[in-house]
């Protein structure tokens, strides 16, 4: 009876681990998960005001060329870019906290996985609310654009959430993936890192405009519209949480 009851326990007692360590990110929730939106809020002030200002200075027979070019706007850009610096510093900084009460390396990693999860979906609600808001009030009534642009173009909320999850796991499993570096190899690590990184990026940038095949990377962006690109991110979000994974079963707290 006991060698079956055993790999419950265990099982449970790493459930309740992962469980914790996911809790732990949360403790203080502000900067997670308050803090972003408060920004985002101001970002989208300043854009109300702008897109005001331009609307009421051109005419009617202006007003949906500029519509559709806010479409392209990067206003919310800045929310994405803060979630992979929030999955840094949640890595670094709860890192050797939770090692100190024992809690193992694959645990850490798990438990701060499903932190992540959690508030992708999260934002991607949240940032999928307000594109249909927007659409439906005809870009908050001045035919703006932040959140229903281009790169998030669909035409049901569904959609929308689920463009907006990926993403969100994207740069969040990107986050996790280089604060997996930094604490495995620190700041050497991090220098040979982004290294590297510019290397590919270059390489590829030359490789692409030798071949001339630039036409072609344009088309396979419109072939596979927003919601193929977003699929195909998996791929590198999969392979980024996979290598911070092993990354961080080697890693050790910062001295």
């Amino acid at each position: 009876m006991s060698t079956l009851t055993t790999p419950q326990k265990s099982a449970s007692a790493e459930a309740r681990r992962i469980i914790n360590v996911t809790k732990l990110h949360f403790t203080n929730a502000f900067p997670m998960m308050v803090l972003p939106l408060l920004i985002l809020g101001f970002i989208f002030l300043v854009n109300y005001v702008i897109w005001l200002l331009i609307f009421t200075s051109i005419g009617a027979s202006d007003a949906a060329d500029v519509s559709e070019g806010m479409q392209f706007s990067g206003a919310s850009l800045f929310i994405f870019v803060y979630m992979l610096v929030v999955a840094v510093q949640a890595v670094n900084l709860t890192f050797p906290f939770a090692l100190g009460y024992g809690v193992t390396r694959r645990d850490f990693y798990l438990g701060s996985s499903v932190a992540f999860i959690l508030l992708s979906f999260y934002y991607a609600a949240i940032m999928a609310i307000l594109a249909t808001i927007e659409r439906a009030t005809n870009g908050w009534g001045l035919g703006g654009h932040m959140f229903d642009v281009v790169y998030f173009g669909a035409d049901d909320i569904g959609t929308r959430f689920v463009l907006y999850l990926f993403v969100f796991l994207f740069f969040f499993f990107i986050g996790a993936a280089t604060a997996s570096v930094y604490v495995r190899w620190k700041s050497n690590g991090m220098i040979a890192f982004f290294a590297v990184l510019t290397l590919i990026v270059l390489g590829a940038i030359v490789l692409i405009t030798q071949t001339q095949s630039w036409p072609a990377v344009g088309e396979w962006f419109v072939t596979n519209g927003s919601l193929g690109v977003a699929a195909w991110s998996l791929l590198l979000t999969a392979a980024a949480a996979v290598a911070g994974f092993f990354l961080m079963r080697r890693a050790t707290p910062k001295a």
